[in-house]
């Protein structure tokens, strides 16, 4: 049994004799099993994974400490599982599960007494909000790999190719280092797309005097890495600097009052009142940075909305950027490890103004 799983049976909600776990993410979280499918039931004593044939053997080689069943009529299973157990009002995670979803185990699960309060989906926000050191090493592996490639491609851009040529090569790049996939889907920006923060990568063919902005990730072993860099194409114009310097400037000052910051959104605060101060007020449109893991999006975040108090071994990313719609945009992203001190940046690679 995985500490992780030890850790959700004791932060079960109040009231709730046990908990419904479906989304890929948890199930591989509290099981480190990764599969498309699977059905992990939990009590406060023990647990029960059920998993169709494709996955059975597997389960059984990694699964240890409780019983892993082969899926026959799942809805059967669930409810011979808890009724064992005396386990009546069982948690859903609500911030995951659909509608349809929870409406079908209610109608064929009439014995028990689903919540889908949301509570139990904050309990495992908070527990995998801590990374362990397992986790950490993941995600710096994944980084390792995603600070390479940009130590490549700034060698392989040049003008005439396309944003998708570059986002492509970048892609494979990752995967021929060892990536087991993409933290998600590579944005490459240039020009004028660069003043939209998630552009899709098109058949713009990169021009001199662009800016080019990359925000990629690779991923390891399941862990998410996540960095933007802007780079720009020959040569920069005073404005352009001025933007890229407000931004540079903006996430070292985040960064270093990462300590003397006790809640997400004074870290925000930070970089954004520099940005505003700079005359870019409303160009900054986003939050600051978020958590991530096995998904690139996690809790919590850099935000101004954000007031929950900042822990040690929680991974942050840290990208202000600024925006001038039809021109340009600026944004630079680093991963940083919450210390409770000095944060450890995560990310290696150059973020002074490079000219190709």
């Amino acid at each position: 049994m995985t500490p992780s799983l030890k850790n959700l049976m004791e932060a079960l909600p109040e009231g709730v004799d046990g908990a419904i776990i479906t989304s890929g993410a948890n199930r591989r979280y509290f099981t480190r099993l990764q599969s498309s499918a699977g059905t992990l039931l939990v009590t406060r004593n023990t647990a029960c994974f059920i998993i169709d044939f494709r996955y059975i053997e597997k389960a059984r080689s990694v699964i240890t400490g409780y019983d892993v069943l082969l899926q026959d009529k799942l809805h059967e299973q669930i409810a011979a599982f808890f009724k064992k157990e005396n386990a009546v009002k069982i948690a859903v995670e609500a911030s995951s599960m659909t509608v349809a979803q929870f409406n079908d185990f209610g109608k064929k699960l009439p014995e028990l007494t689903l919540d889908g309060s949301g509570t139990l989906s904050e309990r495992i926000d908070v527990l995998r909000c801590r990374k362990s050191p397992e986790e950490i090493d993941c995600i710096q592996k994944a980084q390792a790999i995603t600070d390479q490639t940009f130590t490549h491609i700034l060698d392989f851009i040049r003008p005439g190719l396309t944003e998708m040529e570059i986002a492509v090569e970048m892609e494979h790049t990752m995967r021929k280092l060892g990536a087991s996939g993409l933290a998600f889907d590579t944005i490459v920006a240039s020009g004028v797309n660069s003043s939209m923060p998630h552009a899709v990568p098109g058949e713009r063919k990169i021009e001199k005097g662009d800016f080019i902005t990359m925000d990629f990730g690779a991923a390891y072993n399941g862990y998410c890495s996540d960095m933007t860099r802007t780079v720009a194409v020959g040569s920069v114009t005073d404005e352009q600097k001025r933007v890229y310097e407000t931004v540079l400037a903006a996430q070292r000052l985040a960064i270093e009052a990462i300590p003397g910051c006790t809640k997400y959104c004074e870290v925000d605060k930070a970089a954004r009142d520099h940005i505003n101060a700079q005359g870019y007020e409303g160009c900054f449109g986003h939050s600051l940075g978020h958590s991530l893991g096995l998904y690139i999006h996690e809790a919590p975040q850099f935000a101004s909305s954000c007031e929950k108090l900042m822990e040690p071994n929680v991974i942050m990313t840290v990208e202000p950027g600024v925006y001038l719609e039809g021109k340009f945009g600026v944004r630079i992203e680093d991963m940083v490890l919450l210390t409770g001190g000095v944060p450890e940046n995560l990310t290696h690679s150059p973020k002074e103004l490079i000219l190709l």
